[in-house]
């Protein structure tokens, strides 16, 4: 019972991650309909953000949640304007179809500059902490693992606060729901489309800066993350952002839980698997609205 609850509790550390890797990319696509796989490099960037301010001034990682989550906003700011933007008034299969092809694109863009600037050396952030434990019951957890479950509670609990309770938070889910409504209302729609792009990206950074405290950081992981989001935003159902979260959740608690009865070869193939039986049981997500 021990070593079942040890593998718990792992799995929704590293679920809590999943999620919120993936509530960047569901708010996006829920917003603007629009699929941007290249939310991993995005990620990645932001794991880079930390490691380089914590190697250069010893910035402590989660001191260097804000300037990750800043930076990653102005970077998918400008990579609206100049790609994604074009796609605004295209019908919503077109824009999907054509916001998957920019995606990879950029994916392979970001992840060239990413080997020349950095190589493909992996990084890792090892602050004082790193490799401290909190053991209750026995029960061992890292206390880096702890402190980025806790960032991303906060982190979803502020964007619920920021949807639900702001101006700018209800134009955005307004904009969600119905654009021509929206506009008719007298919300700025490209505005909104391009704060929630960029609050996505945001996002994205928070979970990049996690990524660089909990594992390494190196210009290949991106893709990585992109299929872990996928599968939880389609799990969670697309546009649902705590569906995602719970998602994530589950997804990680599936793989803990696998890896312990099955191995760690079949981590991955687990999740796979869930990603396949709700594609065709229930397409739109397991927590998602008809």
């Amino acid at each position: 019972m021990t070593i079942l609850a040890q593998n718990t509790v792992f799995g929704l550390l590293i679920g809590a991650l999943y999620g919120l890797a993936a509530v960047g990319l569901s708010l996006v696509f829920g917003v603007l309909k629009m699929l941007n796989v290249a939310h991993g490099e995005l990620i990645m960037l932001g794991g880079y953000v930390t490691f380089w301010l914590f190697t250069l001034w010893r910035i402590d990682p989660f001191l260097s949640l804000l300037p990750s989550a800043l930076a990653l906003f102005l970077v998918g700011c400008l990579l609206y304007k100049v790609l994604f933007s074009r796609l605004l008034h295209a019908p919503e299969e077109t824009k999907v179809k054509n916001s998957i092809l920019i995606g990879f694109g950029l994916a392979l863009i970001l992840q060239t500059i990413a080997i020349q600037a950095w190589t493909a050396d992996e990084r890792a952030v090892s602050p004082g902490y790193a490799g401290a434990v909190l053991a209750a019951g026995g029960i061992a957890v890292p206390l880096s693992r702890l402190g980025a479950l806790a960032v991303a509670f906060l982190a979803l609990g502020g964007l619920h606060v920021f949807l639900h309770r702001t101006y700018p938070g209800k134009a955005i889910r307004a904009t969600a729901e119905d654009v021509e409504a929206a506009s008719l209302a007298g919300i700025p729609v490209p505005v909104i489309f391009l704060a929630a792009f960029g609050l996505g990206s945001a996002l994205a950074g928070i979970a990049g800066t996690l990524v660089g405290l909990t594992d390494a950081v190196s210009p290949a992981i991106g893709l990585g993350w992109t299929l872990k989001a996928l599968i939880v935003v389609v799990l969670g159902g697309l546009g649902s952002i705590s569906g995602t979260f719970v998602a994530g959740l589950f997804l990680g608690v599936a793989e803990s839980m696998s890896g312990f009865f099955l191995g760690n070869a079949y981590r991955e193939i687990v999740g796979l698997m869930l990603f396949l039986l709700v594609l065709g049981v229930r397409p739109q997500g397991l927590f998602a609205r008809r």
